[in-house]
């Protein structure tokens, strides 16, 4: 007796089978993905701005600067020179991030030292 042929099944189903078979993640779900990954990022920007205003000094609150032009800014508006101090207090960052990113200026030669704990933007 002759075997009666069944459907034949598309190319489309059967990689759909092994993709739901083997939970390979779709398009559309990476996509699900990447706009739940970049909400969470906007809520821990928001509410980390909010939760640290006091710690925070005037600096902080510009948008899209680093770490080093916050720093370099503050170093730039004297003329005279500035304190380590007056850094720490302007910009609310603690003692080795500033004195990493003094040595940084000074290695790219951005600014120089006047004197012990005081630079010069060059």
């Amino acid at each position: 007796m002759a075997r009666k042929k069944g459907k034949t099944v598309s190319f489309d189903a059967m990689v759909k089978f092994f993709m739901q078979n083997y939970n390979i993640p779709t398009k559309r779900d990476v996509d699900k993905l990447m706009a739940r990954l970049d909400r969470l990022e906007n809520l821990i920007k928001v509410s980390t701005a909010v939760s640290h205003p006091a710690k925070a000094g005037a600096y902080h609150r510009k948008t899209g600067l680093t770490a080093i032009d916050i720093v370099f800014d503050v170093i730039g508006m004297s003329k005279k020179g500035v304190g380590f101090a007056e850094i720490q207090a302007q910009t609310g960052f603690g003692d080795k991030k500033i004195r990493n990113i003094i040595f940084r200026l000074n290695k790219i030669g951005k600014i120089r030292r006047k004197s012990r704990g005081i630079y010069i933007a060059i």
